[in-house]
């Protein structure tokens, strides 16, 4: 194998590509990228039998053939060279990097130890893919970190007809985004429990390339399903989480409501993140609403308190809140809006958190579902 490539290029895909790397692989080949050239075309490929990763470059390709080399290594080499053409070459168990002056040595694994990529599932439809990226991190950051409860640990997509809905939870708060979408059947109605980190890192790097995302779903047994996503040069496969128990969500939000407030967003997290300054991990800040406005309160040790008001409109009887300060602002972080209307029904039940315009008006489309901290006063 031998190639010439443009650095930028190089360093995109194999940063991309070495991202999805298990820290402790159970076999080392799994720690490799493969670098594959056919035809003047650079495949490079990742796979640790749960997530699939693979980018296609076109390169000047001198001669065919392939190469396995650790992943993050090549990574952060490619990532420091100058802007220059980068030569790789291939040489007996060593693969050999020439950029500028710049010369490095890479010792190779055996590229048939190498297990097989897996194809990618039937296509189901496409969606945007800047929108896409949008509705994947207003969802995925409500998703749960912890791994004995691998159910939280995923965003369920929901796909029924023309309508693409992603739900995540770990318990404490819930995201609901619905967004449309192009199905392949119009009729479609299917259920996917998709891994939240995967899911967005996904997203995040198919978003900035622009058009449509290809979303690819074969249904297996429980857990053995496969969703796929391809956009531009680049796809992803991931194996599904088993979804068969996951809770009923959507009958957490509530149907009617008592009080609301609007409150513009970025105001909410400067004072949320200023008065949660002084308060200890497990301490919630709290927010008391009145026709005057909103106070934003929170206290740590018994000399630490802090207090801070600001403008905002409020309907029903006053009322004191308490909520993890980081569980509210990831809510109001990504709302995507200027404003936002907080929903409530009590001071011990869910309030949701929605985008709203200048009007008051609610944009339909997202949900945050935050549970309150009780809080004795």
């Amino acid at each position: 194998m031998k190639f010439r490539v443009e650095r930028d290029a190089l360093a995109e895909a194999v940063a991309w590509t070495a991202k999805s790397l298990p820290n402790r692989p159970s076999v080392p080949v799994l720690a490799g990228v493969m670098l594959r050239v056919t035809d003047g075309n650079l495949q490079v490929s990742g796979f640790d039998y749960e997530v699939s990763s693979q980018v296609t470059v076109e390169v000047q390709g001198d001669a065919d053939g392939a190469a396995l080399v650790s992943g993050r290594l090549l990574a952060e080499i490619t990532k420091a060279l100058p802007a220059k053409p980068v030569d790789i070459a291939a040489v007996g168990a060593h693969l050999e990097l020439v950029c500028g002056s710049a010369r490095f040595t890479l010792p190779t694994m055996p590229v048939e130890d190498y297990p097989t990529l897996p194809e990618m599932p039937e296509s189901t439809g496409t969606v945007d893919a800047a929108a896409f990226a949008a509705a994947v991190a207003q969802v995925a950051v409500a998703a749960g970190r912890d791994e004995t409860l691998p159910m939280m640990t995923g965003v369920r997509i929901e796909l029924s007809g023309g309508t693409l809905a992603m739900l995540a939870t770990d318990r404490y708060r819930l995201a609901l985004r619905e967004m449309e979408w192009n199905p392949d059947d119009p009729e479609i109605s299917i259920n996917a429990l998709v891994p939240a980190r995967t899911l967005h890192d996904t997203a995040k790097a198919l978003g900035p390339l622009g058009g449509q995302v290809v979303m690819a779903l074969s249904q297996g047994s429980a857990g053995e399903g496969m969703i796929g996503f391809a956009g531009g040069t680049r796809r992803t496969t991931s194996r599904l989480l088993d979804g068969a128990n996951y809770p009923p969500v959507r009958s957490l939000f509530p149907a009617t409501h008592n009080a609301e407030a609007r409150v513009p967003v970025s105001t909410l997290i400067e004072v949320v993140k200023r008065v949660a300054l002084v308060a200890e991990r497990t301490t919630p800040v709290l927010l008391s609403f009145s026709s005057d406005g909103l106070v934003v309160e929170a206290g740590g040790t018994e000399e630490a308190r802090a207090s801070e008001a600001m403008e905002a409109t409020f309907t029903g009887e006053p009322l004191t809140i308490g909520f993890n300060p980081q569980y509210l602002i990831d809510g109001l972080a990504n709302l995507g809006a200027q404003f936002a209307q907080l929903a409530f029904v009590d001071a011990f039940k869910p309030a949701v958190i929605s985008p709203a315009g200048e009007d008051g008006e609610v944009i339909p489309g997202y949900r945050y579902l935050i549970m309150p901290i009780r809080v004795s006063r």
